[in-house]
């Protein structure tokens, strides 16, 4: 599988358009997002999942993929973490050129609150990068964060996927610290150099 640019994903979802009749409801996931709106050049596999007609979908996507030679994350954030209240409220459009017209199939952002949520959860260092850029980019407000993170944290049992409360907390705490240090440097430094130290570590 090769990595996946703008153009990549556009050709996916044009595949997925055309096998599609009946309506549905496409997310773009985690870095896929961030690919879409243009704040990172390439991934190395599509994230993708589904709403309305999910069990479909997926099938479709694969076949898109497979002969796009593309690799896909099929995961909702949901398959790993309680949602907060209102998620579909928060899921965003998609550019234009991402989202297509005339189309059965409807292609969405999901909510980024959730998917930093899931990807704090996993929590490993290129997680909290990607979570970070929704900060950034003020798809997330830190305090509203904070809010929908104390929100979920009760709802966190061992019939989940990710780990216990405490864990959780402790890494959301790891993504505090991360916010507070960029926000640091960007009182302090030049943006762009900002950037490049963020992307450093």
């Amino acid at each position: 599988m090769r990595e996946a640019g703008a153009a990549d994903l556009r050709a996916l979802l044009t595949a997925v358009r055309r096998a599609v009749s009946s309506p549905a409801r496409l997310y773009l996931v985690g870095s896929t997002s961030h690919l879409a709106e243009g704040w990172r050049l390439r991934v190395t596999s599509l994230e993708l999942a589904g709403g309305t007609g999910a069990a479909m979908l997926e099938g479709r996507v694969r076949e898109a993929a497979a002969s796009l030679d593309l690799g896909v994350t099929w995961e909702s954030p949901a398959d790993v973490i309680p949602l907060p209240a209102h998620w579909e409220d928060r899921a965003r459009v998609s550019p234009h050129d991402i989202a297509g017209a005339d189309s059965a199939l409807e292609v969405r952002h999901f909510d980024p609150y959730s998917v930093v949520l899931r990807l704090v959860a996993r929590g490993d260092e290129p997680d909290y990068i990607n979570a970070l850029e929704y900060v950034k980019h003020g798809w997330v407000e830190a305090a509203r964060l904070e809010s929908l993170f104390l929100e979920v944290v009760p709802r966190f049992t061992d019939a989940t996927l990710a780990q216990d409360p405490a864990e959780f907390r402790r890494k959301f705490s790891g993504l505090r610290q991360l916010y507070a240090r960029d926000a640091a440097w960007r009182r302090t430094s030049d943006p762009a150099l900002a950037d490049q130290r963020l992307a450093s570590l």
